[in-house]
């Protein structure tokens, strides 16, 4: 009886040294992830936090630049590219995200990562086309139109800084009175090349009038709070390099009761459309990016960062986590892409 107390006596004793040894692990490894992923850590810490490029990983400083040149790379043929990699579908899509944000007459629009002025147009046509039906309703007559009717897309601009833009609404608020507002559309993006390219094409649709175009980057928008209605970004949130930040940016410029909407590639749940999906995607859309555009590398990179996005419901918490009330999501095309919507309440 003696020697079996003395046993487990020796066996309690050799437990609770490991348990205080597991214990001790567990405390530093876990002071050691607070240490790394903390906001203002020393230089180390700093060039070891990484992100993906692609399925590629690098330092989260660099992501930025390489997706600027990415898109700088791709923006003379962006439009063209997206006609042939969808086979069109991506303009269903964006349809479809314009009838789901139905914007009403006075609606003040910020449209980021917007470059090419896809969804900007179709806010300009949309709201044209309600002044138009109220135009006709007080007229007595019948009025059919579609206002997502599609214009075939078309030198390189200056475009205006925050500052400048924000001085001309100072300036436009203090002439007009509250009557004469009207709807209106601010395509933000960091790339000067997407954003030349939307100039051109709306010059040779005659909505140069319509569109101010703003340089700036989703994490850090140049805007006040509270100053838009409704906020839309279309496959460009993919690309952020802090996506919470984006979505932080997007609730602070938003007014309250504001819309906050988003379109993007999403996860396919079908294993057998999947299947074909990423077979599509990885083997024919790098070969049309090489055969139009002459550049294999950032089409592949654009492939690769859909893999790496968020699904819907990771998503849709995200933008929940970032202030959004009544949160929702709308799968297209068998969960290809999604329409996510969010209230700033």
């Amino acid at each position: 009886m003696t020697s079996n107390m003395a046993a487990l006596r020796s066996v309690s004793l050799r437990l609770s040294r490991i348990s205080r040894c597991s214990n001790r692990i567990i405390v530093c490894r876990r002071s050691l992830s607070e240490q790394t992923s903390a906001d203002g850590s020393d230089k180390e810490g700093d060039d070891e936090r990484r992100t993906h490029f692609g399925f590629e990983s690098i330092a989260e400083g660099d992501k930025t630049g390489k997706v600027h040149e990415v898109f700088s790379n791709v923006a003379s043929k962006y439009d063209v590219m997206n006609d042939a990699m969808s086979l069109g579908v991506h303009r269903l899509w964006k349809d479809q995200f314009m009838q789901v944000l139905d914007p009403l007459p006075g609606t003040r629009l910020l449209d980021v990562a917007g470059g090419t002025g896809d969804i900007a147009f179709r806010f300009v046509k949309w709201m044209k086309y309600k002044q138009q039906q109220k135009q006709k309703a007080s007229e007595g007559s019948e009025f059919r139109l579609n206002p997502l009717e599609s214009d075939e897309p078309g030198s390189a601009t200056d475009f205006p800084s925050a500052e400048d833009y924000l001085y001309r609404e100072d300036q436009k608020d203090a002439t007009d009175s509250d009557d004469k507002k009207d709807s209106k559309v601010v395509v933000c993006d960091i790339n000067q090349d997407m954003l030349e390219v939307g100039k051109e094409r709306a010059k040779e649709m005659g909505l140069e009038d319509d569109i101010t175009w703003v340089t700036g980057n989703a994490e850090e928008l140049p805007f006040p709070d509270n100053s838009f209605d409704a906020y839309t970004i279309a496959f460009g949130i993919r690309n952020v390099t802090h996506i919470e930040k984006a979505l932080c940016e997007a609730y602070r410029v938003l007014t309250p009761g504001g819309r906050f909407l988003c379109l993007e590639f999403s996860q396919v749940d079908n294993p057998l459309i999947s299947s074909v999906y990423d077979l599509y995607s990885f083997q024919v859309i790098p070969v049309l990016g090489e055969l139009i555009a002459s550049d294999w590398k950032s089409y592949q990179y654009l492939v690769e960062s859909i893999r790496n996005f968020p699904n819907q419901e990771d998503f849709a918490q995200m933008i929940q986590a970032a202030g959004f009330r009544m949160v929702t999501y709308n799968n297209l095309t068998y969960g290809v892409a999604a329409i996510h919507s969010g209230f700033k309440i």
